[in-house]
């Protein structure tokens, strides 16, 4: 592990409340790793506690952010064999983060992508802890372009709020693509169509959850929808994605039932705005550019794409 370098990117806009919580998380860490933030031109305290923490800090305009192509492009400055991504409001649980991280990446060969457990914050409701119980087992996983029949569009689940790559093996593919949202699931899609591997890093462990509105949601769902309907690769590897979803909802609704019952309604009605706003966004390409704008969550996305 010691003879493999490692950087650290997280990109950041208006970090001050959880920045220096994530780094001196990790100042203890038993393995030593580089530090990248890049910054969407903050105007708070970002910045100055990056540097406290002896980070290199890059600034772009926030206009020029995206999901994908800052992440490709910040990989490409830090140039390390391994790259680390966590998000702003990725809390990590254990000093031993990036070490227990990249382990997977270390042992075996064919292992490219490891990507870590999410869990919610101290205090977030039902519908904030649901999906990270879904999508975050307790144990550990390793998933090939061999398991889509057993797995289907979660066999190229990850998430870059907390995941570490090989850089050759995403420099083989061609990096992270220029895209709305959703870069880490065609980076890993790309990377098992090479027969490569993700593992799953249950031991690995950040706080990161979010509380959001039906329009928030609906706006997340669109962004989803236009990006697979723009990059069908999952599409033509595994189907649509609603399997995926009326899985989510009955394991939703089985959970408000037994815990929250009068919140049922409040569930159907949550889970019909992110069907919608999926299947608006999946035919989305078709929609004039101002109507995008006002339906996606990243405005900024659309202004500079016009």
């Amino acid at each position: 592990m010691d003879k493999q370098s490692i950087g650290l990117i997280i990109p950041t806009k208006n970090a001050q409340a959880t920045l220096g919580s994530i780094l001196s998380a990790l100042k203890n860490s038993p393995i030593k790793f580089s530090t990248l933030i890049i910054d969407s031109s903050s105007n708070d305290q970002t910045v100055s506690i990056a540097k406290e923490h002896n980070a290199k800090v890059i600034i772009i305009p926030q206009s020029e952010f995206n999901h994908g192509a800052t992440r490709e492009d910040a990989r490409k400055q830090l140039a390390t064999d391994i790259v680390v991504y966590l998000t702003q409001d990725a809390i990590p649980v254990s000093a031993n983060l990036i070490a227990n991280l990249v382990k997977p990446l270390t042992e075996r060969d064919d292992v490219v992508v490891s990507y870590g457990r999410q869990v919610a914050h101290e205090g977030a409701d039902l519908f904030e802890a649901f999906p990270r119980e879904y999508n975050y087992a307790d144990r550990e996983q390793i998933r090939g372009i061999e398991d889509v029949g057993q797995y289907g569009v979660y066999t190229f689940f990850c998430s870059n709020s907390c995941a570490a790559y090989k850089n050759v093996a995403l420099d083989e593919v061609g990096g992270f693509r220029a895209v709305l949202t959703n870069e880490d699931y065609f980076a890993v899609a790309d990377l098992l169509q090479k027969g490569y591997k993700i593992a799953y890093a249950a031991d690995v462990v950040v706080k990161h959850s979010h509380s959001y509105s039906l329009w928030q949601e609906f706006q997340r769902y669109f962004d989803t929808g236009y990006v697979r309907a723009e990059n069908p690769i999952i599409q033509q590897l595994v189907g649509q994605a609603e399997s995926r979803g009326v899985g989510f909802v009955a394991g939703l609704l089985k959970k408000v039932w037994q815990e929250q019952p009068l919140l049922i309604p409040y569930a159907i009605i949550q889970s019909l705005m992110k069907w919608l706003g999926y299947r608006i966004g999946f035919y989305g390409l078709i929609l004039p550019l101002w109507l995008r704008k006002k339906l996606s969550q990243q405005a900024y996305y659309w202004s500079f794409k016009a």
